[in-house]
C-alpha cells in the first residue's frame, strides 16, 4: 500500500459527505439521494467513493437496479444518524436563539423543582423577551469557560468565592402532611415521634459532612437520643422527601427554604414550629465574569434576590451582608455543624 494511501486511512474521516451517505443509506437509491441533496447523481455517487477511499472498505453493493449497504456501511450508519441529528438539533438551537437575550443557569435538581421553577413564571410574565435556561444537575461547572451565565449553589460559608452574594441560610424542621396530623396519633411534643414514621435524607447517614440532614442530630440536640420511630424511609433527594411527607407517609426532616411554600399553602405544616435546627449550608447566587454586565444578568439577579428577600422572611432572618463573609443569619438553634465536602441534593 503506498504510503500516502496508508495516512489516508488512517486520518480521522472527513464530515462533509456524511450528509450524501446518510441519504444514499435511507434511500438505498443515489438518484433519490441526490434529488434531495439538490445534487447531481454523479456528485453523490463521487462523495460516497471518496468516503470509501478514506476508510478502505466499500460502504454499498451496487447492483444493477438497487443499492445495499455492506456490514461496514451498516455500523457505520449507525454512528452517523444520531450525530446528524444531534448536529441538527443544535443548529437549530443556535438559529431559534441568534439575536435574543437569555439566561443560562445551574443548578442542583431539588432546587430548581422545590424553589427555583414555581417563581419562573413571574420573572417571565414581566421579562417576555429573555429565553431562561435551566441545567438542573448535581455536577457543578466551571462558570470561567461552561456556557452558563449564573450558578445557584449550595455551600458552607468559606467554600465560594469573594464574588458570591449570599440569597439565603437554611434551617431544618420536622413537617408533614395535615391529614396524617389529622388522622394520626397526637403530634405535640417531640417524643410523640415515635409513633410516626420518619423520613430523611439517605446521604446523612453515609456520609459524615452531611449528617446535618439526619434525624439522629436533631434527636440528639433536643434530648431524644433514645428515640426509635415506628419505621424509617430514606430518600436521596429534597424533594422526594418532601414528596413523600406531602402524601402523608411520615414526617420528614425538610429543608425549610425548599418546603416554605408547601408550607404557606398549608399543603404541609411543620409540626413542631418552636424546635427547628440551623443548617451550617448557606444558598448563593454566583455570576460568570463574562455575564455580569449583561442587562439581561442584571434583569435576573435582581429578580431572584428580590425573591430571595422573600424567603429570608419565611426563615425569620433579618438582612445580612451579601457576601460569603456574612454569617449565617438564621435565628438561635442548636449550634451548626460544619459541612466538608458533598453537597445533598
Amino acid at each position: 500500500m503506498p504510503p500516502s494511501e496508508n495516512h489516508l486511512r488512517t486520518r480521522p474521516i472527513a464530515v462533509g459527505h456524511l450528509r450524501a451517505f446518510e441519504a444514499v443509506a435511507r434511500h438505498l437509491n443515489f438518484r433519490a439521494a441526490s434529488e434531495e441533496l439538490a445534487l447531481t447523481q454523479s456528485a453523490v455517487s463521487r462523495q460516497i467513493q471518496a468516503m470509501e477511499d478514506e476508510i478502505g472498505v466499500p460502504l454499498f453493493l451496487r447492483h444493477t437496479r438497487a443499492v445495499e449497504l455492506t456490514s461496514a456501511g451498516g455500523q457505520l450508519l449507525r454512528a452517523v444518524v444520531p450525530a446528524l441529528e444531534r448536529l441538527d438539533a443544535a443548529v437549530r438551537m443556535v438559529r431559534r436563539s441568534a439575536g435574543r437575550r437569555s439566561v443560562a443557569i445551574t443548578t442542583w435538581a431539588s432546587f430548581a423543582s422545590m424553589w427555583l421553577i414555581p417563581r419562573l413564571e413571574a420573572f417571565q410574565s414581566a421579562h417576555p423577551d429573555i429565553d431562561l435556561r435551566i441545567d438542573a444537575s448535581d455536577v457543578r461547572v466551571d462558570l470561567d469557560t461552561a456556557d452558563v451565565d449564573i450558578a445557584l449553589r449550595y455551600a458552607p460559608v468559606g467554600a465560594v468565592p469573594s464574588t458570591a452574594v449570599r440569597l439565603f441560610g437554611e434551617q431544618l424542621t420536622p413537617v408533614a402532611s395535615p391529614w396524617l396530623i389529622r388522622s394520626g396519633p397526637p403530634l405535640r411534643k417531640g417524643a410523640d415521634l415515635a409513633n410516626f414514621a420518619l423520613i430523611e435524607a439517605s446521604d446523612g447517614h453515609r456520609t459524615q459532612s452531611l449528617q446535618f440532614l439526619a434525624w439522629r442530630r436533631w434527636l440528639d440536640a433536643y434530648q431524644l437520643q433514645t428515640l426509635e420511630p415506628k419505621r424509617w424511609l430514606y430518600f436521596n433527594y429534597a424533594h422526594q422527601i418532601a414528596q413523600a411527607a406531602l402524601t402523608g407517609q411520615g414526617v420528614a426532616l425538610a429543608r425549610v427554604p425548599l418546603v416554605a411554600d408547601s408550607l404557606a399553602s398549608g399543603d404541609l405544616v411543620e409540626v413542631l414550629p418552636g424546635m427547628r435546627m440551623d443548617s451550617p449550608l448557606v444558598y448563593w447566587l454566583m455570576v460568570g465574569p463574562r455575564a455580569a454586565e449583561r442587562p439581561e444578568i442584571v434583569a435576573f439577579c435582581q429578580w431572584l434576590q428580590a425573591q430571595a428577600a422573600i424567603t429570608r422572611v419565611a426563615l425569620g432572618e433579618a438582612d445580612a451582608p451579601a457576601g460569603p463573609s456574612a454569617s449565617s443569619g438564621t435565628p438561635a438553634g442548636p449550634p451548626a455543624t460544619r459541612a466538608r465536602r458533598r453537597t445533598p441534593r
